[in-house]
């Protein structure tokens, strides 16, 4: 009942965008020409003229955003579609889904970052348990004051805490844009940039549907620090993302995560000693 209420009152004192169509939450942000709607799926082209790529019309703070995707078919090699969220400047924060393309019959990969301060380096790589170009499949990203949880169709499949209490700066006081594109990035993406895009195939198609905001809307004018205060609990509001229930993972996502990691990571920067001699910090102190 808690629960219920305090997103009840979120409504209330804060804007929520949630389970609206393309057209309220988000607009065109390059390429126009290579954005085109069938029914209910809105499709990104890339050819060897352009990619394409949105943006919503808000920034966020604190939530849930989440994306259903079908990911190019057959020889994607060399492209990226990405989906991610992003505050603005050089010391922005960031978070990352980049579904790396590849030649037939070789599987997607997903890569995930996380940018705080303009930091990133923290890459981590998963193949799926599911071809993601034969249907649509949920990408979500959830955070609040403790964690940034990224799901695939609800399975957690990386966590990053706050550790400020450790002395390592967390991404919760800057918010945030919602964006998707599509490019060729054929320099590294598809095995370290050794296949490259083979144009004959193009175009390339990304198809979306079901884009949902569940998260607290920020004004551009406001002040980072008036934003983080009206999208965070107080003794006169309760917000659903700081309920005691979503502050960490529970049994059952734990052990998904679990999963995920043993059995689909492919690559976690934290164990990459060539790159990072010295373990980084926040590698030392995350449960997972």
């Amino acid at each position: 009942m808690s629960v219920l209420l305090g997103f009840l009152l979120g409504l209330v004192m804060v804007g929520l965008a949630s389970s609206a169509k393309f057209d309220e939450l988000f607009q065109s942000s390059w390429a126009l020409d290579h954005l085109a709607y069938e029914g209910e799926t809105l499709k990104l082209k890339l050819d060897n003229y352009s990619g394409a790529g949105f943006a919503s019309k808000s920034k966020y703070l604190f939530g849930k955003v989440s994306l259903q995707i079908k990911l190019v078919e057959g020889d994607s090699a060399g492209t990226v579609t990405a989906f991610y969220m992003s505050s603005d400047g050089p010391n922005h924060n960031e978070f990352d889904f980049e579904f790396l393309g590849n030649t037939t019959g070789e599987p997607y990969l997903i890569q995930t970052n996380v940018y705080v301060n303009g930091v990133g380096n923290r890459e981590q790589r998963l193949d799926l348990w599911f071809d993601p170009t034969k249907d649509f499949h949920t990408y979500s990203v959830f955070w609040n004051q403790r964690q940034v949880v990224f799901l695939v169709d609800e399975t957690p499949i990386r966590v990053h805490t706050n550790l400020e209490h450790k002395g390592i700066p967390f991404p919760r006081d800057q918010a945030m844009g919602v964006y998707s594109s599509i490019w060729n990035a054929d320099d590294w993406a598809t095995q370290g940039g050794r296949v490259k895009t083979d144009w004959s195939h193009a175009p390339f198609v990304a198809s979306y549907r079901n884009f949902d905001i569940d998260a607290c809307e920020c004004p551009v004018s406001v002040a980072a620090v008036d934003n983080a205060k009206k999208c965070s609990s107080s003794n006169e509001k309760r917000f659903w993302w700081d309920e005691p229930t979503v502050a960490e993972l529970n049994l059952h996502q734990s052990h998904q995560l679990l999963w995920v990691r043993a059995n689909h990571m492919i690559y976690d920067y934290c164990t990459d000693t060539t790159r990072f001699p010295v373990t980084p910090l926040e590698c030392v102190h995350h449960r997972h």
